[in-house]
């Protein structure tokens, strides 16, 4: 017997896309005994939010329903599939949603299986949409029998009054069932270090029902949420089958070729759960005894570059822009994004970076600006804004009889450097990235409707140190395509005379460990003095942090890198005391 992992790739309710390949898929395979296992949510995409109340998504999503059914054959083989079952009022509006199984083959679509944990937490919000399941459930194929999960049923928390691992382990205990296999339909969204973790998972499940572990995930860039993909097979402590890192794949397994898997109850007994662990400061001791957020190694920076390649190319083609265009400043965080640009750009697109030289410019940003974009074969255009600049400073003295000066002098640079971007955008309908850096997001270090411009912020969920680290390993990678010089100079807004970035702020790798405690919702400011960093920058940084959440609140997507989310699942009240 052959089970098949289907780890697919398609845009959130593209219905005529998902029939085509479903459609495909049984044309290919008439006649076949085989079992298909499609991820969560397959049906439809994920994650759906209130898109999934909407009458039109609905009536598209039953004539769907009603178009694979026509499918229907007694040849056809089995296949799993993930999507929405809806039960509606008298009215055609939906009273119960659930995230559900579909047995799909020589009958109609059935659901099997109904998702037991709904998260509610980070970026995840089911138990608003969805109604839980509260039935374990063995499924049988031929002569195979298959305990069933979706995606979170997998994980323990203390947050979840129900247990499904557990629950589904005492069915087959009290029943004196032994499993052939588990099998995991999900959509669960990357993050660093999320691999690991969920193979860790998977093998303990394996371990505890004897049985090898069928785990399959799908693929996508959602806004700023990512799914790698990574589908697999457990059997015991071994990976049998991995699927492909953000591409689709298929995974063909037989099960005659698994060997028996010794018992273990750890899954039963350990409380390991993505939940508790997005509130962990990622925060070590190194050798001096300074705390501080840990270097991320070659392979981390590696899934980091081939996670927002793919980030930004998902969102660009699914946005329809071909067009990309990056102010180029002679620092770091803009060099990256272009050379993480550069590395992504594909035959049919193209890609421009603008130097915007002000009065504060150093010759040292164009001459560094050029021999990037030489190297790398990207057009520079220089566009200055002294002019722009000194032209509106005697303006505003005329109109408001007032002098234009330090931050909002500083500020009105940046924004006619925004103004000019989305000038650019307009006129060739390109797609503006952003180039701004967790570190400076949470203090509040950039311009409101200037540097914080963009349509997508590929660096958003890095830290300043993370972002030379990934500049280091692409250079290492690729040749120095970011000069040196850049690395190597003093970070500097260039907005005053002689201005750098450690007349406002700690150094950066000090800032980045009190905003991994304070992001983390872990550490106090008390806790971070405690573990050695300076008192007052501590609560200069905190304050910084607290006044600054009007600004990241009307920020572009930021690829999602980290456990925790610092978009759309990061939610803290603008007004509040402090």
């Amino acid at each position: 017997m052959q089970i098949n992992i289907q780890q697919t790739h398609h845009t959130i309710g593209d219905f005529d896309a998902i029939f085509t390949y479903i459609e495909n898929l049984l044309r290919d395979n008439q006649g076949s005994e085989e079992l298909f296992i499609f991820p969560e949510l397959f049906l439809t995409g994920y994650p759906l939010q209130d898109l999934c109340l909407q009458r039109s998504f609905i009536e598209r999503y039953n004539d769907f329903l009603e178009k694979l059914n026509a499918l229907q054959d007694k040849l056809n083989p089995t296949l799993l599939l993930g999507g929405l079952d809806y039960e509606m009022d008298s009215e055609g509006l939906p009273l119960k949603i659930r995230n559900v199984i579909f047995e799909f083959g020589p009958k109609p679509l059935e659901p099997i299986y109904t998702k037991k944990l709904l998260p509610n937490y980070d970026i995840f919000d089911e138990q608003k949409y969805f109604s839980a399941g509260s039935e374990s459930r063995i499924y049988q194929f031929r002569d195979k029998k298959f305990g069933l999960l979706i995606c979170e049923d997998m994980w323990m928390s203390s947050m979840h009054s129900t247990d499904p691992v557990k629950e589904l382990y005492e069915l087959t205990e009290n029943e004196d069932i032994a499993l052939d296999g588990i099998i995991n339909l999900s959509a669960s969204p990357f993050y660093l270090g999320k691999d690991k973790t969920r193979l860790i998972r998977a093998s303990e499940i394996s371990t505890l029902f004897c049985c090898p572990f069928f785990y399959t995930n799908r693929v996508g860039g959602e806004d700023e949420i990512l799914f790698d993909g990574s589908s697999f097979v457990v059997n015991g402590s071994s990976v049998t089958h991995r699927a492909k890192f953000y591409q689709p794949d298929i995974l063909k397994i037989e099960m005659s070729t698994f060997s028996p898997v010794e018992k273990s109850l750890r899954a039963l007994s350990d409380k390991v759960n993505s939940w508790e662990s997005l509130f962990k400061a990622n925060i070590t001791e190194n050798e001096q005894g300074q705390y501080r957020i840990p270097e991320l190694s070659d392979q981390d920076c590696e899934e980091i570059l081939q996670s927002l390649r793919f980030g930004i190319q998902e969102y660009a083609k699914k946005s329809g822009f071909k067009n990309f265009d990056v102010a180029l400043s002679g620092g770091i965080d803009s060099a990256l994004v272009l050379a993480v640009m550069k590395l992504s750009l594909e035959e049919d697109q193209n890609l421009e970076a603008i130097f915007m030289p002000g009065f504060f410019s150093a010759t040292m940003s164009y001459d560094l600006s050029f021999e990037m974009c030489k190297k790398i074969g990207v057009k520079l255009t220089t566009f200055p804004i002294k002019f722009a600049h000194s032209s509106l400073r005697t303006q505003y003295q005329d109109v408001f009889k007032d002098p234009m000066e330090g931050l909002c002098d500083e500020n009105i640079q940046s924004r006619l450097r925004g103004a000019i971007l989305y000038a650019r955008s307009n006129q060739r309908n390109s797609m503006v990235l952003n180039t701004s850096n967790k570190s400076e997001l949470s203090v509040g270090y950039s311009t409101l409707y200037g540097d914080s411009v963009g349509a997508i912020s590929p660096l958003g969920d890095l830290y300043k140190s993370e972002v030379f680290a990934l500049s280091r390993y692409i250079n290492k990678q690729y040749g120095e395509i970011i000069p040196v010089g850049i690395i190597e100079r003093p970070p500097s807004a260039e907005l005053r005379e002689d201005q750098e970035d450690s007349q406002s702020l700690p150094e950066y790798p000090v800032l980045d460990t009190i905003l991994e405690g304070l992001l983390s919702y872990r550490l106090s400011t008390k806790n971070l003095i405690e573990m050695g960093l300076d008192a007052d920058e501590v609560s200069k940084v905190f304050k910084l942090y607290t006044r600054s959440e009007y600004k990241r609140k009307q920020f572009c997507p930021i690829i999602k890198i980290k456990a925790k989310s610092f978009g759309t699942g990061y939610r803290i009240p603008i007004c509040k005391k402090n």
